[in-house]
């Protein structure tokens, strides 16, 4: 290799790099078609790698191995964003007003609610901005690189195209590379591709294609991000930077826009009718008071005061604040919210989108199937640790008692060099037991495998030492390791593919089985076995056999290994590609297992009407599989692979996107055409990832949610959830509190809504009828102080609705002022109004010369009839002498402590002289507690006799759009 790249010219190729961009060009990204030889040349390098001075050249060129980044949000910026809702600027044209009219008391109200409105959205959502940066961590750490034939330790950032990097095992790889040379090289790539399982590396060139091949299947390239396994390598540093793979990706997360939630987009909505709401009311009720010949002084001020009462004052801060209770609610069920609308809008989705691996699965490698010739054995307990057993049939057997199952299992333990030990941090939680993996997760299945028969490697190899070993490699296809007998002779155990173990075996177990140790024996009986173990031959006929039953295992999602064994091998004879003479010993199938919680956790969100659908990087089969155990494809059945994603046009796929419920083999590109496509559908969408390559997908959906425990610093930061334990059924007891929390805001919205429509109708009706106002300018406000922030604030704590996960959906398009919801408001504020103006006429007949009873008196009724309609408010159903009427001590305590402050500014002097309020004798108040009962009675009464009942559940045939 060397030489072949020994007498490159040089100053040709420093000119040829200057005429590089910063980003490699076509040739160079085209490397993985290429040899090594060819590689190093077209980038001006050879195998001792670059010049010193050479390399700090290039740096100049190409800039530092960083990802380049959009400058971060500044805090002003986020500051002010918390301004920019059209109820926000309603409110702030309704302080200046109240400003400008003299009333500083209201105008330093509402100020201070927009102040706490500001100060909680700021505080949530300064750190949201920050998401993409994380990609920037992957440009730390050091590499090491050879540098005119001396390897040294520098920066991962001063890598250059040319540079020729050494991998080891356990380390990250720094920088988009062509291999160059390679020892049992596996590679990590799940976080970027999604692949299962770690994927074997090649040196030979790849065939062109007139498809570009997805990332997971280019076997002589290494990625930015991706971690090293098992074995070392040496590759040429191809792209560095923006240029990488990871570098790509980002850019997709950057350009990718984050789109403003349904709740935000509707609370706008609401805020434009309220402008002209506000201006239709407040200019009705001076019209018409001019026209009865009040004072204009004193009709201006009422104007206003009703323009400023007729907005919710409450209504962004107590918003603001029920999402952060529900985010303290979630926090609790170890889902933690970064961005703040996406608490609620969670509880509108209608499609959940998800990777599967360590989503819908364990996460963790595991051997579940030995097919052996004497039969199956199926192998029980998830995780690394050496919990659960062996059965046939479902009858738990004891694995010593049979010799094939024995060596089979001494075979996966023994022909691999991975070892399963306790961490250091145990985290149950993760689906590991407590246990970690130091070296390739398919051989940890294997020894945990072992474990659970009591076979450890460090007994065995006392009794039968280590000789010899054969290391895997992608172009062998197997690995096979030689230990010595205690009578003499040697042990070979061999695993790899079925095809290229069942090349090397001519004789096969027996099917009748074979009998075994008793139970308990020592291990050192192994060996034993081995020698005495009968074999008979291998027919053609019967090797095809084992390779049908190796594609039916794979076609089922499992990862099949062969394993054989030569009980009487030749201590001096050397392990090489010539091995052959070997007896079958069967096939072991392993999967990472789907956890248990996940299949009743989608019937759940079925049963909610939210629809779940697959996207993973990892093979067909692997993935049907897990969906079939999980549920997924319950009433979906129609699947799709990237190659066909990418076939098809976004028109194509937005038509067929309703009926897919897996995809397999799909990249960043094609996750994020798939959110996108649901999205064009009006669907809501809820996207569960937890690797770099789910980044852009996770930040352009609705809402993204990440993996807090396996989930990369990218997908975390990326994302507006974060499941703290990476459980898939925290996803939904999400989004069963995004319902609370959007049914919370319906209520106050409602209790709003209804409460300051029906002070505008009180006003409004007794102007029409030519009666005195029954309400004054000050007392408008008051009220509107008293009942827009202590009992909506509570009503932000109002548990859920026992029938809340049986709902469909809410339609997206639905606004929150549906027709029904109007008229729902509309009905609640006449009863309000009709008591307030009965008992006003009851008290205009009562004043008997005092002047300001029958307003006093309809004052306290209009504020004590808001509070009691606070239980209205409650819930659909009936409230008052229901269980549910304690469940909500804080509506409680707030309707108490405003229905005492209401007694207290008709009695204290100075609130009498502010609200011009006049004392209340026992006949008058008697009164004023009837009216106020009246509307809490007939709504109570009315949601007994007329139900809200509950909804039909969805089918997933016809789901809720």
């Amino acid at each position: 290799m060397d030489g072949a790249t020994s007498g490159t010219d040089l100053p040709t190729m420093a000119r040829f790099l200057e005429a590089l961009p910063s980003r490699l060009d076509p040739a160079v990204s085209d490397a993985r078609y290429l040899t090594g030889e060819e590689t190093l040349a077209l980038l001006g390098s050879t195998g001792y790698g670059l010049d010193p001075r050479e390399a700090a050249r290039r740096l100049g060129i190409h800039g530092p191995n960083l990802l380049e980044m959009r400058p971060p949000v500044p805090a002003w910026k986020v500051l002010l964003q918390q301004f920019k809702g059209v109820v926000v600027l309603l409110l702030l044209v309704a302080m200046v007003v109240a400003g400008i009219s003299g009333d500083f008391l209201e105008a330093a109200a509402i100020g201070a609610v927009l102040a706490l409105n500001a100060a909680i959205g700021f505080v949530t959502e300064i750190r949201a901005h920050r998401a993409v940066e994380a990609l920037t961590r992957f440009g730390r750490g050091d590499a090491t690189v050879i540098r005119r034939g001396e390897p040294q330790r520098i920066p991962a950032a001063e890598l250059v195209p040319g540079d020729v990097v050494v991998l080891g095992e356990g380390e990250t790889v720094p920088a988009d590379g062509r291999l160059l040379d390679a020892a049992e090289l596996r590679l990590n790539e799940s976080a970027l591709t999604g692949e299962s399982i770690p994927v074997s590396k090649k040196l030979d060139p790849l065939p062109r294609k007139e498809a570009v091949e997805p990332v997971a299947e280019r076997e002589n390239s290494v990625f930015k991000g991706t971690l090293v396994a098992t074995g070392q390598g040496t590759v040429v540093v191809t792209a560095t930077g923006d240029a990488t793979e990871i570098g790509r990706i980002s850019g997709l997360a950057q350009e990718a826009d984050e789109e403003r939630t349904p709740l935000e987009r509707q609370l706008d909505r609401l805020g434009g009718r309220l402008i002209w709401l506000t201006l239709v009311a407040a200019g009705t009720v001076m019209m018409i008071g001019w026209a009865r010949g009040n004072d204009w002084v004193m009709m201006l001020e009422t104007g206003i005061a009703l323009a400023i009462a007729a907005v919710p004052e409450g209504l962004p801060a107590v918003a603001t604040i029920t999402l952060a209770l529900g985010m303290r609610r979630m926090a609790a069920r170890n889902a933690l919210v970064r961005r703040l609308p996406a608490v609620e809008t969670l509880g509108s989705c209608t499609v959940v989108c998800t990777d599967k691996t360590g989503t819908l699965t364990r996460g963790t490698m595991t051997a579940v199937l030995y097919a052996l010739p004497a039969g199956d054995v199926e192998v029980t307990g998830v995780g690394l640790g050496p919990e659960g057993g062996f059965q046939v049939g479902g009858q738990r057997i004891e694995p010593r008692s049979r010799a094939d199952l024995d060596l089979a299992l001494a075979c996966g333990l023994l022909a691999g060099r991975t070892r399963v030990v306790a961490s250091q941090e145990p985290q149950e939680s993760d689906g590991s037991g407590g246990w970690v993996v130091e070296g390739d997760p398919t051989e940890g299945a294997l020894v945990v495998a072992a474990r659970k028969a009591g076979l450890e490697r460090k007994a065995i190899e006392e009794a039968s030492p280590l000789q010899e070993e054969l290391p895997f490699s992608s172009e062998r296809g197997f690995m096979a390791v030689r230990h010595g007998a205690a009578w003499g002779g040697a042990l070979v155990f061999a695993k790899g593919s079925a095809e290229r173990i069942l090349e090397r075996c001519d004789r096969v177990l027996p099917d009748e089985g074979v009998a075994g140790a008793a139970p308990g024996s020592s291990v050192g009986s192994i060996d034993a076995m081995a020698r005495s173990v009968e074999s008979v031959p291998l027919t053609e006929e019967i090797r095809r056999g084992w390779l049908s039953r190796a594609e039916s295992m794979g076609a089922e999602g499992l990862r099949v290994l062969a394993l054989a064994l030569d009980g009487g091998g030749d201590p001096g004879s050397p392990l090489d590609d010539t091995l052959g003479g070997l007896c079958l010993l069967g096939l072991v199938g392993l999967q990472d297992p789907a956890d248990e919680a996940v299949q009743p956790t989608i019937r759940a969100l079925s049963a909610a009407g939210v629809r779940t659908v697959m996207i993973t990087g990892d093979q067909h089969a692997t993935a049907l599989s897990v969906a079939g155990k999980v549920g997924v494809l319950e009433g979906w059945e129609e699947s799709m692979e990237g190659v066909e994603l990418g076939s098809l046009s976004d028109e194509e796929l937005r038509s067929r996107a309703d009926s897919v419920g897996v995809y397999s083999r799909v990249d960043p590109e094609g996750k994020l055409r798939i959110v996108e496509a649901l999205r064009s559908r009006g669907e809501i969408v809820g996207m569960l990832g937890d690797g770099v390559n789910d980044a852009a997908a996770l930040r352009v959906a609705d809402v993204g949610v990440a993996m807090g425990i396996r989930g990369t610093d990218v997908a975390r930061e990326t994302s507006d959830l974060v499941l703290m334990d990476d459980r898939f059924e925290t996803i939904a007891a999400a989004v069963e509190e995004g319902r609370v929390i959007f049914d919370n805001i319906r209520k106050f919205i409602y209790y709003l809504f209804s409460c300051n429509l029906s002070e505008v109708l009180v006003l409004l009706i007794a102007g029409v009828a030519g009666w005195p106002l029954p309400l004054l300018p000050l007392q408008i406000l008051w009220l509107n102080l008293l009942t827009d922030v202590l009992p909506a604030l509570a009503l932000a704590g109002e548990p859920g609705e026992a029938n809340i996960m049986e709902r469909p959906p809410r339609d997206p398009a639905q606004a929150i002022m549906s027709q029904g919801f109007l008229l729902s408001v509309g009905a609640g504020a006449l009863l309000l109004t009709a008591s307030t103006l009965g008992v006003f006429l009851v008290g205009l007949g009562m004043e008997d010369g005092r002047s300001g009873v029958a307003v006093t008196m309809a004052f306290s009724t209009l504020a004590l009839t808001q509070l009691a309609h606070a239980f209205d408010a409650r819930s659909r159903d009936p409230v008052v002498f229901s269980r549910r009427f304690f469940s909500n001590p804080w509506v409680l305590g707030a309707v108490c402590l405003a229905g005492c402050l209401q007694v207290a500014v008709v009695y204290l002097p100075w609130a009498q002289e502010v609200l011009h309020t006049v004392s209340l004798g026992p006949r008058e108040w008697a009164w004023v507690g009837a009216g106020s009962l009246i509307p809490l009675v007939v709504g109570q009464v009315a949601r007994r006799v007329v139900p809200a009942g509950r909804p039909n559940r969805p089918s997933p045939e016809s789901p809720v759009r």
